[in-house]
């Protein structure tokens, strides 16, 4: 089985909604479908990369192959975990738990998109609960990282009702314009003052964690 050589793949995450896992083939076709459907409002962009102003197959195409270039790049020192979030069987969008030297930095970042229209139901912030438990609970981190660009209220608003702190900017360019990134930093403290869901952790063995550098 594929989780004998990839030990992250047995991981689940379990909220009142969803399951989230890393995707097979057949998940990732799924979320290409999702891609292609649309993922926020053609009249804001939220991405910093922009990778959703492309025709629907093309969106689909790069999110196939970008997930399997996370999912390949995966060692003990960097790793992108591309969790699809399925809710009733279905691949609703995705949330990503990323980090560097995390046995030294005890810090991950976290980022997500969903399927247009499944916007507006609490899910962004049930899915990032379910990887803030995984970080915290099973990962002992010290802290969660986001950011969001100016304007994007719902990733703000995900981050505020779980507890992050503002920490800093950054400026990117846009479309020849400067756009404001705001991090968003959590401490563990405040993670566990602000818990909202319950999430059961599955497969997150010794093999599992000695992928993501915890020997």
């Amino acid at each position: 089985m594929l989780a004998d050589y990839l030990p992250v793949y047995r991981i689940r995450l379990r909220t009142e909604r969803l399951e989230l896992r890393l995707p097979d083939h057949d998940d990732l076709a799924a979320l290409a479908g999702q891609a292609a459907a649309g993922v926020h409002d053609p009249d804001f962009q939220p991405f910093k990369n922009a990778w959703t102003e492309a025709e629907p197959l093309t969106r689909g195409r790069t999110a196939v192959l970008w997930n399997l270039r996370l999912l390949s790049g995966i060692t003990p020192e960097r790793w992108c975990l591309p969790f699809v979030a399925v809710r009733d069987g279905q691949v609703v969008g995705k949330q990503d738990l990323a980090a560097k030297q995390y046995a030294l930095t005890r810090e991950a970042t976290t980022s997500s998109w969903l399927g247009r229209e499944h916007h507006g139901q609490g899910l962004g912030t049930e899915m990032r609960a379910a990887v803030l438990a995984l970080l915290f609970d099973g990962l002992d981190a010290e802290w969660a990282l986001s950011d969001s660009l100016d304007g994007n209220g719902p990733s703000q608003g995900v981050s505020a009702k779980l507890g992050y702190r503002a920490d800093g900017i950054d400026h990117q360019v846009y479309k020849d314009r400067r756009v404001t990134s705001r991090r968003w930093r959590l401490t563990r403290a405040d993670w566990e003052a602000h818990r909202r869901h319950e999430v059961r952790i599955e497969g997150l063995d010794d093999d599992a964690k000695a992928m993501l550098g915890l020997a």
